[in-house]
């Protein structure tokens, strides 16, 4: 029996989650017509066996049991959903999805970024797609690396499976137009630094040490900016202010574990809106 390879176009998960963060770009570049919107909205639902599919993805990828025999059964049941499905219209389906994904955008760098969930989605594709076709190793390796995700073990802190680390990562995506939005309501226009703030933000959803030491670097250079402005200001009550707000750039763009959050990603922005302002005085 020959081993079954995992391929990134053809699992279901792994095509939601590079077109919703290609959602999160194009939304970044002020395109309201985003065709990865398009392509969700229209083959990702609940009337298409690739949307069912889907659900059974998400099911695997969230759902979370003390028990080990409750994460069996379910795992067993989830299966047993699966095989209802048409696979000869749910290979046409993502055949037809790839085909139009390729219209708009390159797949290659549309499939490049790290999804650090990524052996789950490929242990759950090889379940899915190739149950038949493991071997007795490969099927009880993929199984138990499932099996794993959907076990809560509270005595775990640092393993690639824990809820808490899914779900952080996972709504750094979904949140990050909300994100977006929130801060254009307040705020006129982004800037091409805060876009660029944006922009190294989303591109390292999965790496939040890329994106720390992005943040590192940009403020001693936004936090000088701001004190050569402020010193020009003659104002003494406005300028000692101004000199507080500054003092605490670095405490308010970086939390307590020095990790860039949503909040502090926010904070940045801000300073970056102050310094805009700035140049107004």
């Amino acid at each position: 029996m020959t081993n079954f390879k995992h391929s990134k176009l053809k699992n279901t998960g792994l095509l939601f989650e590079f077109l919703l963060r290609q959602v999160t770009v194009d939304v970044l570049n002020k395109n309201k017509d985003s065709n990865a919107l398009k392509v969700i909205k229209k083959k990702f639902n609940e009337h298409t066996e690739v949307g069912k599919e889907l659900a059974l993805y998400n099911l695997l990828l969230t759902k979370k049991f003390k028990s080990d025999k409750k994460a069996d059964f379910f795992l067993s049941e989830i299966l047993r959903q699966r095989e209802k499905l048409n696979n000869s219209v749910l290979r046409r389906e993502k055949y037809n999805i790839i085909k139009e994904v390729k219209e708009y955008y390159d797949v290659n760098q549309l499939f490049s970024s790290v999804v650090p969930n990524y052996k789950i989605f490929a242990s759950i594709y090889k379940l899915f797609e190739g149950f038949g076709r493991l071997n007795a190793d490969e099927k009880t390796e993929n199984y138990f690396i499932i099996i794993e995700n959907v076990t809560t073990l509270s005595n775990k802190k640092t393993d690639t499976f824990i809820p808490k680390e899914m779900k952080d990562k996972d709504l750094r995506i979904l949140s990050y137009k909300a994100l977006l939005e929130k801060f254009n309501k307040k705020y006129s226009n982004l800037t091409d630094e805060q876009k660029k703030v944006l922009k190294e933000y989303i591109s390292n959803i999965s790496n939040t040490n890329n994106f720390s030491a992005f943040v590192k670097n940009q403020l001693p250079i936004l936090e000088k900016r701001l004190r050569n402005k402020i010193s020009k200001i003659k104002n003494k009550v406005l300028k000692i202010k101004l000199q507080e707000a500054v003092n605490c750039v670095g405490k308010f763009c970086l939390n307590e574990s020095k990790q860039p959050n949503d909040k502090s990603v926010t904070q940045l922005l801000r300073y970056y809106e102050l310094d805009k302002e700035l140049n107004k005085i």
